[in-house]
């Protein structure tokens, strides 16, 4: 299957064909840096990250662009009531976001530009507009006129009238119509301020992101990415300004993701979870799980609790255009699901001598892990699975029903090691079919950002007395093991996997346990 991509603007399925052959142009609306980072800030970057993950594993040279918007009214107001400047909040805030993205593996952004460095490119742009009889100066604001361009709204698939109805628009009598939206706005004395043809102001929050977008990226870009939130009024007034302003297409793909919603349960982790968005973008705003609800930091509310990387694979659990039931439970569900990938390293690091962490994966699909020298049987399990993960990928990157094929690996390959014994002996050719095997699961894994490295596990004086305590326990177990009380023995174990411990027992060795 040929990758297909679900574009906002036509609500159908296209095949993949980029502006410049063999090259993928990528932007995606950032944060305003007004206070710290909540989950919901994490949900876009984990997923365009992945896609362009895919996307270079699939030989596309693919530049990704996020945007820092650091002078905005939030801001503004955020820094007076903490009696900062707006400045020193943005560094601030900026620096908790960029260590947050780095905590969920986020690191494949190209370039983060900030507002603030391109405010001659947003003259200009404004300027352009005007000359065109898009855009009107007024008493040192300037505004689009909606009614200049005749395709307003095709992106939101909704008339004027409809998107004004409860939509908040800027305050003026003055406008031509309501629905015209600030480009410039001037300054109120002690505001931040740059110097315009139109009086000193600042930046509609619109027209930073098409000047960014168009800077870097040029006048037409392949994607455009941004929660589903931001389809209107945010995505709807870029695509008008920047098509009115160089008369070209603007955005070749409009993708736009689910967004956090509270209080409901996913299902089961480790299924196919390839729901598409399936709920309207009025019912998902309603719900939004954001900063203005009540939102904690992403540090105080998720990654005191979970791992990072059991937070990115739950926000992958579903498809990217479905909404995402955020709760706690959920995501230590997720990370129950990972420990039997943890467990697989292990055993793997036992068995062959050999870090999974460190084998070396392919980066392309054309040099993907070879099976020749698997057992047919395997080689062909494992073939059909990485089929369907990629082909799950390839439509519109479903990385929900990919996971589901990450577990079905995961399966076969802990199948084979039993099936072979391989915990107790294993010869040079079994420990090579081995690591075939874990490097085919590595290589799809690495698509999804996920077993990059080791997780480090805190190692607190409770950490300290639990394996204590279960020394304690297994060595008292290995005593009516001795005794050949099997009934004792298969009692303890059981017990202690109802505490969501798993015991094993190896030969010539100490029983392992493991805590999910």
């Amino acid at each position: 299957m040929s990758l297909r991509v679900y574009n906002t603007l036509t609500r159908e399925k296209e095949a993949f064909q980029t502006i410049e052959p063999g090259k993928v142009s990528m932007y995606l609306c950032g944060p305003t840096v007004y206070k710290p980072a909540h989950i919901g800030h994490m949900v876009g970057p984990v997923i365009f990250d992945t896609v362009k993950r895919y996307l270079t594993y699939s030989g596309y040279d693919v530049t990704f662009i996020i945007n820092i918007t650091d002078v905005d009214d939030k801001l503004i107001n955020k820094a007076q009531e903490k009696g900062v400047t707006v400045k020193a909040l943005a560094d601030a805030m900026t620096a908790d976001y960029m260590d947050n993205l780095q905590l969920m593996g986020v690191d494949t952004i190209d370039k983060f530009p900030y507002a603030t460095d391109h405010i001659g490119d947003m003259l200009e742009m404004i300027q352009k507009l005007i000359d065109k009889g898009h855009a009107y100066p007024l008493n040192g604001d300037v505004y689009f006129a909606v009614t200049t361009d005749d395709d307003y709204g095709k992106l939101s698939h909704r008339s004027v009238d409809s998107m004004m109805a409860g939509t908040r628009v800027e305050a003026n009598d003055q406008k031509r119509n309501p629905a015209d939206f600030a480009l410039w706005k001037s300054s109120k004395p002690g505001e931040p301020a740059w110097d315009s043809p139109w009086g000193p102001g600042r930046p509609g929050w619109h027209i930073e992101c098409s000047a960014m977008s168009s800077k870097l990226l040029g006048d037409s870009i392949d994607i455009h990415g941004g929660g589903l939130d931001l389809m209107f009024p945010h995505h709807e007034n870029e695509l008008a300004q920047s098509e009115c302003a160089s008369g070209k297409c603007f955005v070749r793909y409009w993708m736009h993701n689910g967004l956090m919603q509270s209080g409901k349960n996913t299902g089961k982790v480790g299924g196919q979870h390839d729901r598409h968005g399936d709920s309207s973008a009025e019912d998902q705003i309603a719900g939004k799980l954001a900063g203005s609800a009540g939102a904690e930091s992403v540090k105080t509310a998720v990654f005191a609790h979970h791992h990072p990387e059991a937070v990115r694979f739950f926000l992958l659990s579903t498809h990217y255009r479905s909404p995402i039931d955020f709760s706690s439970e959920n995501i230590a569900n997720t990370a129950k699901g990972l420990d039997g990938f943890y467990r697989l390293f292990e055993n793997f690091e036992r068995i062959t001598g050999v870090s999974a962490y460190s084998l070396t994966v392919p980066t392309t699909r054309e040099q993907s892990t070879s099976m020749e020298g698997l057992p047919a049987e395997l080689a062909r399990e494992l073939g059909e699975l990485r089929d369907r993960f990629l082909e799950a990928m390839d439509d519109d990157f479903n990385t929900g029903g990919a996971i589901g094929n990450l577990f079905e690996m995961r399966r076969v390959i802990n199948g084979y090691v039993t099936q072979n014994k391989l915990e107790d002996a294993a010869t040079p050719e079994q420990k090579a079919i081995l690591t075939t095997a874990v490097t085919v699961l590595q290589e799809l894994a690495q698509l999804i950002g996920v077993f990059r490295k080791p997780v480090q596990k805190s190692a607190g004086a409770d950490d300290e007395f639990v394996a204590g305590l279960m020394g304690l326990i297994l060595e008292l177990r290995a005593d009516v093991r001795r005794e050949k009380n099997w009934a004792a023995a298969d009692k303890i174990r059981d017990r202690l996997k109802e505490l969501n411990v798993t015991v094993e027992d190896v030969k010539d060795g100490p029983a392992r346990w493991s805590r999910s």
